[in-house]
Parts: C-alpha cells; sequence; structure tokens
C-alpha cells in the first residue's frame, strides 16, 4: 500500500512538473510571438548609462518602449525630447519621442504594461565594502504588487552569482505569482562602455539565461531582436558570473601595472614606454594601463561583489582583494607625487598652493563622474590646504555623487591659458581629446601626469611629471 501511494505521489508530481513546463512554454511562445510581431511593450526600470541606451536599442527596432525613473528631473527631460547624457544625445531622444513608440514615467502602477521588463538598477557597495542590492530589493518591492501573469522579467545589474535566483525570484514570488507557471525570469548582464564608439550597444554581444528552458528561450529571443549575437549560458548563476570574470580581469591586470608604474618609476623607467613596446608581441600579451585610481560603474566594485560572495562558500579570494587594494590606494601615490612635484620642484607645500585638476570624468571623452578618482583627489588636495579648480569640457558642473556630497554644484574653470599661469600645478586625472595640452605645459609651473596625455608635448618636457 505505502509503494503504492508513493508511486501514485511521485506520478502526480511528474504531472504536475509536466503541466509546469507546458506553462512556462506556451506563456514563451506567446511572448516570442508578439516579439516578432513588434507588438510587444518593451519597459526598462532605471534610465542611466545602462537603461536608456538599451531602451533606444529596442525602440529603434521597431517596438514601443516604456522607460521607469524615480528621477522626475530625468522623466521631463525625456519626455521633452532632451538628454543628461553624451552617450545618448538630445537629437536621439528626441527621435524616440517624435515616433509615438517611446514614454519615460515615474509612475510604477504602470509596470504591468510591458511584455518585459528590464531591471537596470544601480549595484554599489556599502562603506564596508559589502554589496548593497537595496535598489535591486526596493525594485522588486515596487513590481511584485503589480506583476502579470506572461510578463518576462530581466535582471541586468551587475551582482554575485545567486542574486537573480536567491534575491529577485523570492520578492516576486510573493506575488503569488511563480517563476516559470505564471512569469518568466532572466538575467542577462549589460556591457555598456560609455564613449567606445567603436562598440553600440547592439553591436555588443549578450550573455542570457533564465531560471527553466522557457525563460531561457524567452530571452534569449527577446534580445535577438535588438544585439547581433546573443550567447545562451546554462544557468543564471553562470550568466552573472561570467560580468564579474570580465570585469575582475581587468581589475586585476589594471592592479599589475599600477604597481609595476611604482616599480619602474623608482627605477627611473617609463611605464608607459614599456607597455607600448611589449604590446607589439602579437601573442600572450595586452596592454592595460596605469591611472589615478579605478573609476565607473563596474571595476570598482564588482570584484568585491564576488570576494564577498565566496566567503560564503570558505572560499578566500586573495588575488582579487589584493587587486583591489592596490588599486585602491593609487590615488594615495598619485597625491604623493604632487607633493613631491612641488616640494623639489618649486620649494612649495601642498598646503597653500594652487592646483588645477583635469579631468573630472573617470575616463576620458565622457560626462560620467561614477567613482571616478579625480573627485577623490579633490577632495584629498584640499584636505590638505590646497586650493582646487578643475577643468573638463565634458562635466561643467559635477553632479551629486554617492561619495563626494561636498563637491555637488561645483563648476568647470573656463579653458583661459594666461589665467592658468596663476596655479602652481596642474594635474591630468582624465585624457580628454581635444585639450591643448601643449598650451597646459607651456602655461603652468609643474604638470603631473596620471593618463599620459602630454605624450606627444616635445617642449618644456622638464615640466611634465609621470605619474
Amino acid at each position: 500500500m505505502m509503494l503504492k501511494r508513493s508511486r501514485k505521489l511521485q506520478e502526480a508530481g511528474d504531472e504536475t512538473a509536466m503541466k509546469e513546463d507546458q506553462d512556462a512554454g506556451s506563456l514563451a511562445d506567446r511572448l516570442i510571438a508578439r516579439l516578432d510581431s513588434t507588438e510587444a511593450v518593451i519597459g526598462v526600470i532605471g534610465l542611466g548609462y545602462v537603461g536608456l541606451p538599451v531602451l533606444r536599442a529596442f525602440h529603434d527596432c521597431g517596438f514601443r518602449t516604456l522607460g521607469f525613473d524615480i528621477d522626475p528631473h530625468k522623466i521631463e527631460r525625456l519626455n521633452r525630447g532632451g538628454s543628461y547624457m553624451t552617450t545618448t544625445p538630445p537629437a536621439a531622444v528626441a527621435a524616440m519621442v517624435a515616433s509615438g513608440r517611446f514614454e519615460a514615467t515615474a509612475d510604477f502602477d504602470r509596470l504591468g504594461e510591458p511584455d518585459a521588463l528590464l531591471i537596470c538598477v544601480p549595484t554599489p557597495l556599502t562603506r564596508q565594502r559589502e554589496p548593497d542590492l537595496s535598489h535591486i530589493i526596493r525594485t522588486a518591492q515596487s513590481l511584485q504588487p503589480r506583476l502579470r501573469r506572461g510578463q518576462l522579467i530581466v535582471l541586468e545589474s551587475t551582482s554575485y552569482p545567486g542574486t537573480t535566483a536567491e534575491v529577485l525570484k523570492p520578492l516576486l514570488e510573493q506575488s503569488g505569482l511563480r517563476s516559470g507557471a505564471d512569469f518568466l525570469l532572466a538575467y542577462s548582464p549589460e556591457r555598456e562602455d560609455p564613449g567606445n564608439a567603436a562598440f553600440t550597444t547592439s553591436s555588443i554581444p549578450r550573455i542570457v539565461a533564465g531560471d527553466g528552458a522557457a525563460a531561457s528561450r524567452a530571452v534569449a529571443a527577446l534580445y535577438g531582436k535588438a544585439v547581433e549575437s546573443v550567447v545562451p549560458v546554462s544557468s543564471l548563476a553562470t550568466a552573472e558570473a561570467v560580468k564579474l570574470m570580465e570585469n575582475i580581469f581587468r581589475s586585476v591586470n589594471i592592479a599589475l601595472v599600477n604597481e609595476l608604474k611604482q616599480v619602474y618609476r623608482a627605477m627611473g623607467i617609463d611605464i608607459w614606454e614599456v607597455i607600448d613596446a611589449a604590446k607589439t608581441k602579437p601573442f600572450g600579451y595586452m596592454p592595460f594601463y596605469p591611472g589615478p585610481g579605478l573609476g565607473g560603474h563596474c571595476i570598482p566594485i564588482d570584484p568585491f561583489y564576488l570576494a564577498w560572495k565566496a566567503r560564503e562558500f570558505g572560499v578566500a579570494t586573495r588575488f582579487i582583494e589584493l587587486a583591489g587594494e592596490i588599486n585602491t590606494v593609487a590615488p594615495g601615490h598619485v597625491l604623493d607625487a604632487v607633493i613631491e612635484t612641488l616640494n623639489t620642484r618649486q620649494q612649495k607645500s601642498l598646503s597653500g598652493s594652487r592646483i588645477l585638476v583635469l579631468g573630472a570624468a573617470y575616463k576620458k571623452n565622457i560626462d560620467d563622474t561614477r567613482e571616478s578618482p579625480a573627485l577623490q583627489l579633490m577632495e584629498m588636495l584640499e584636505a590638505r590646504g590646497a586650493d582646487v579648480a578643475y577643468y573638463d569640457p565634458f562635466i561643467p558642473e559635477i553632479p551629486p555623487t554617492r561619495k563626494h556630497g561636498s563637491l555637488a554644484g561645483r563648476r568647470s574653470v573656463a579653458w583661459d591659458l594666461a589665467h592658468f599661469c596663476s596655479y602652481d600645478l596642474a594635474l591630468i586625472c582624465t585624457d580628454h581629446d581635444g585639450v591643448d595640452y601643449a598650451g597646459l605645459v607651456a602655461a603652468v609651473p609643474s604638470v603631473v601626469d596620471t593618463r599620459n596625455a602630454t605624450r606627444t608635448v616635445t617642449a618644456q618636457r622638464d615640466r611634465i611629471v609621470l605619474a
């Protein structure tokens, strides 16, 4: 009797699982049909440097798009056909608005309208360098009561393996709907590189994975409409690990050259000349370049997400954490170079000296200040008594930031070589194109260059210190 009962329970369980697979398959089929006809509505939560470009990519493929953000100023500007970032220019937004297939809103009651919802919210670190998933959690809590049957929810935000299944999925299922039976859940890590003209959102291959076979099929079909190449992987955790792998690779190699910079500088060797010569080797080498510290939304943050998660499994990530430490102290080495340059070349102390910082963006030719080492250096210089101003043609005013609130609202000085003569030292933090570095070197007594931006300057090179 017990054996028969056990068999009946197993058969009932098998039937339930089969029905759920069939239900998920039909959900995916219906969504794919709407994608094929471009009737599907694509929604994006978080209209920043990741969310707005991906929304534009789907819009440009003929889909109706709906963007969500909690910032009313962004919403107003977008709906007027304006923009707040150089990577998505106003002309592009104006064309989206004129098409009638784009709208931005702060009304989260409309989260049920899109057929597919992409979550593109920040994933910063806490002060203790632990993952801060508060934006993902709040987004899920806002979505949960509005989630409807048949929707595809895709997390794009970078996070540790397990976030989609262990954090996002349980929060969404508090709605009473189940992933794979009532809605589809997937992960596809963003791969934006702001300012890189060689690659667009549509030309960068997309990693995708779903919670189950049906979700995997649906998310592959979704991104297949907007990008040239889709790369499915076996699980949500694998897709999450791919993004961390990419950024840890960069973090570790940048840490290596940042450390070698200090070694070679002590030996009187130019690290940039070494790198330029080394990259002539056609195999087994890839150039990475030193700088004043790590910036942006990925490399300074993502390695610590994996290091934190690895501790749950009792695995030490000494290599990753060492790279993080080396990159974290890089601004301190730059500060030391500024102090030494003032002392030895001008017999001045940092306190009371006038310092001009070139560049507030975290990398060249963009208007993005996220985690920018330039902001950290400005605060470090001012804390030691320096009179600091900055010039950045892409950042006319420093926006509010998570770490450097005291700098918010500070405006860039105008480019004026006659006025620059009044500064004791110029510190190049960002190597924007189109800047007259030769004129800068001629105007300012000392130039500390962290990016080798002055490499083509031939006159008065004795004023330049590579740091």
